[in-house]
């Protein structure tokens, strides 16, 4: 392999890692409010993405995604206030039979809408041919507006989480729900803002990615494993160690169409997954409690 290729793998590795933490910190913003594992994630993702497509044909592609970003918070508000709120102390197995649930009417929906044509919205500057060469690494202006924006998202939410009131109390509901109502929080609502946080950012993920992985109605289900693994692998509830989980992800998935056949890839976070889950269920950089859940 030559040193030109090598940097080749790490960029595409890099990209596809940092996508994947987008989608594993969306798991775990609703899980540390809540203690739900959402796995309706994925199609957050395809959502803003299939969103703005259809909002391309008659607006600016910045407006474009503005409003597909803002139409998921809504559905993703109305998905907790529907189908979440109005259970009382529901296991964690019906939570994760009813996320799957939702997942897959998502999905329906989506292919009655937009049928299964492939799409993507337009490169935000330059074209599906043009690159930036690097010493002799090719790298495509998209991916530097992916890098960049998932590394804004990252660090925003990161001052959000720490320095703002709402950040804070939902990091309250997140260590003990009782306490943070006799501090007079508003538990219920920090549950529904943690959906609405997680479905935008997911979404923005869907629209900044299109151009390079194009989108259709079921995109999101891979997304989600995807995701899911990463939120695992990093520590579940810990969204700092998702961007370094998901970047590890992405190096060994780009690393290994050098050894194995394409159609292997997805098989590497499958893989990883039951391995964290055997060995080490608290992930690489959280404690074995971490994949406890926590009550609802």
């Amino acid at each position: 392999m030559t040193l030109e290729l090598l940097f080749q793998y790490l960029v595409a590795g890099i990209t596809y890692g940092i996508i994947y933490a987008i989608v594993a910190i969306g798991f775990n913003i609703i899980y540390n409010t809540t203690g739900i594992i959402n796995f309706a994630q994925g199609e957050f993702v395809m959502l803003g993405g299939m969103t703005a497509v259809t909002l391309n044909t008659f607006m600016p592609v910045p407006l474009a995604i503005v409003a597909a970003v803002l139409i998921t918070m809504i559905i993703g508000a109305l998905i907790e206030i529907i189908f979440i709120r109005w259970l009382d102390n529901p296991t964690v197995l019906r939570m994760i039979i009813i996320t799957i649930g939702l997942s897959i009417l998502i999905r329906e929906v989506a292919l009655h809408v937009w049928d299964e044509k492939v799409r993507a919205l337009p490169y935000f500057s330059g074209t599906a041919t043009s690159s930036i060469s690097i010493k002799g690494v090719y790298i495509s202006p998209q991916v530097l507006w992916v890098i960049g924006i998932c590394t804004l998202i990252v660090i925003i939410l990161n001052f959000f989480f720490s320095h703002t009131l709402l950040g804070r109390q939902m990091r309250a509901c997140s260590s003990n729900r009782k306490a943070a109502r006799l501090c007079g929080i508003s538990v219920q609502n920090m549950v529904t803002l943690s959906f609405v946080l997680s479905a935008g950012i997911g979404a923005l993920a869907g629209c900044i990615v299109s151009p390079i992985t194009y989108i259709q109605y079921d995109s999101g289900t891979g997304l989600a494993i995807k995701g899911f693994t990463v939120a695992i692998l990093g520590g579940l509830g810990n969204s700092m160690a998702a961007v370094a989980a998901g970047l590890i992800l992405g190096v060994l998935e780009s690393f290994s169409i050098w050894i194995l056949p394409t159609a292997y890839k997805d098989a590497i976070s499958i893989s990883i997954l039951l391995l964290i889950l055997f060995v080490r269920p608290g992930g690489l950089f959280g404690s074995r409690e971490a994949l406890s859940l926590k009550e609802f």
